[in-house]
């Protein structure tokens, strides 16, 4: 139950969700008040996707975006909502993507509908199958409620033949919508509907010789035999166009909001004024920017670049992944192994705060949305970043070592199976992403003066000593060396002591690791160990 003094709040809250929340509750109401109809009925939110390839990371983004949003309208107004994840599996197999098995075989099925390709990995009965159980099986993990669409259930089993009849009756009027965007050789072809060749199997781009509203059918010359064929427009025997069909899923399922990639916003454009003279107003929406990989290029199904799912959950947790996806969805973001660590801090930074909020502020806190109202109180001694680098000095394998420091850090601290759980990440990232690529230097001139003076310093301190004290004396010692910038002592010690180009707050990783671990390291620096190493 929603109290009043939540509803209150998110009606001035700044998040992004409830500026989107707030937008679509006054569109339904006034679109329902010129249509004399009630503000009652269930609202309809809609994520697509195609499986025209593996799911990756932006196909999650967009339904975790949605369910944010869905949420925060149930809070806003508590009013009844549904999430449907609809797939255009019925879409024609364009081009054999780069990371599956079998490449040749799938050639074989160019054209074809997704749900008639073979499963190249020989788990389902279609390609189109195998990626729609994929995004299931995540979808599930992460516990989002939804109701899961198949476009070729929907379109053989008659679901959208109504709809489809729609289409054919206001057929010209659709194509001048279209016409205009198209190039010459493309408009000599151009028809909302596709035929499905039922000798071939394939979706035909075919010039449309002729319409029968009343038989609803279509007719065209076979590109083969040449004859004249009429097919049915009904139950399978055609599929649409992506923006038509697009236009017709929304009239057919009532959907009142979808969110899409700035990507397809002319798509958006045309298939609102598609459904226009259908005769029902389009959904709410915004335009999120698109996720690029590390080179900056736009992450792809076919291509496989960027993070997958499965990728982010080895290294950080769902929540972290969560969090990436509710951060600024209108600016472009690059995915890749980096911001991991980053964004599980961030996520358990958000945490803590938490907690520590007033009810108006924590409604504009991440993991409230994240959490749907209800944050779990979790707390951890050490950040995912600090577990890191103590991975990495240790060249910790398994989750004991790590343990090992941690009791000695907080002695009363119980072994838990979430913070295990987080070590385990953390040795993951650490033996397959930061172990390959670590390179020591030795230390200058310089750094050797401050590495032997922090060495003398921590001799006379013992365990009792705060990392916050230990964090003064490395500063203080990069003070008294004079350095222009003092960054560029502590990135000497990450480099030389870490063998790599930034890292933690010293203080913090110093009493981890303990005094005497601290300056046997420092030791080996100095006699160049490790760089031999």
């Amino acid at each position: 139950m929603i109290s009043i003094e939540t509803q209150e709040l998110a009606e001035k809250a700044n998040s992004w969700p409830f500026v989107e929340a707030r937008n679509l509750r006054d569109r339904l109401i006034k679109f329902n008040s010129l249509a004399g109809l009630p503000n009652e009925q269930p609202v309809l939110f809609e994520t697509g996707y195609g499986p025209s390839g593996l799911p990756h990371i932006g196909t999650f983004g967009e339904v975790a975006r949605t369910r944010m949003v869905q949420y925060a309208f149930q809070v806003l107004t508590g009013r009844e909502t549904k999430l449907i994840c609809f797939s255009d599996d019925m879409d024609g197999f364009r081009k054999v993507p780069e990371n599956v098995p079998n490449q040749e075989i799938l050639k074989n099925y160019l054209e074809q509908p997704l749900t008639k390709v073979p499963d190249p990995f020989n788990q389902y009965d279609s390609f189109g199958n195998y990626n729609n159980a994929k995004l299931k099986e995540f979808l599930d993990k992460f516990g989002f409620k939804y109701e899961f669409i198949s476009a070729t259930d929907y379109y053989k089993a008659g679901k959208f033949d109504d709809a489809l009849k729609q289409i054919l009756k206001n057929y010209e009027k659709i194509k001048s919508i279209i016409m205009p965007t198209l190039g010459k050789e493309r408009q000599e072809t151009y028809s909302p509907f596709l035929p499905i060749c039922p000798i071939t199997e394939k979706v035909l781009q075919v010039n449309i010789t002729s319409i029968n509203i009343e038989d609803s059918t279509i007719s065209y010359i076979d590109q083969i035999s040449q004859d004249l064929k009429t097919v049915s427009i009904l139950g399978g025997s055609c599929k649409l166009q992506w923006k038509c069909d697009w236009a017709m899923r929304w009239l057919a399922l009532g959907v009142d909001y979808e969110m899409a990639g700035k990507d397809l916003s002319e798509s958006v454009i045309l298939s609102s004024k598609i459904l226009k003279v259908l005769g029902r107003n389009p959904p709410s929406g915004f335009s999120y920017e698109l996720f690029l990989d590390s080179n900056g290029e736009k992450i792809s199904k076919s291509k496989g670049n960027g993070l997958s799912i499965e990728e982010w959950l080895r290294y950080g947790t769902p929540e972290s992944l969560s969090l990436f996806m509710f951060n600024n969805p209108k600016r472009a973001k690059k995915l890749y192994f980096d911001i991991i660590p980053k964004t599980t801090d961030e996520y358990f930074s958000h945490l803590k705060k938490f907690y520590e909020q007033t009810i108006d502020q924590y409604i504009e806190n991440p993991v409230w949305h994240l959490h749907q109202g209800n944050p779990p109180k979790i707390e951890f001694p050490v950040t995912y970043t600090l577990l890191l680098n103590l991975a990495s000095v240790c060249h910790a394998e398994d989750n004991d070592i790590i343990w090992g420091y941690i009791s000695r850090y907080e002695p009363n601290l119980k072994k838990d199976k979430e913070l295990d759980a987080l070590i385990s990440l953390a040795v993951n990232y650490y033996n397959e992403k930061i172990a390959p690529t670590k390179k020591y230097r030795l230390p200058s001139e310089l750094e050797k003066r401050g590495i032997l003076q922090l060495i003398e310093a921590l001799s006379k301190l013992d365990d009792t000593v705060s990392s916050d004290e230990i964090q003064s004396i490395v500063f203080s010692i990069g003070k008294n060396l004079e350095y222009e910038n003092l960054r560029d002592w502590f990135k000497g010690l990450y480099e030389t002591v870490l063998g790599q180009s930034d890292g933690p707050r010293m203080g913090s990783f110093i009493k981890l690791y303990g005094i005497y671990s601290t300056k046997a390291l420092l030791e080996q620096v100095l006699e160049g160990a490790l760089v031999k190493s």
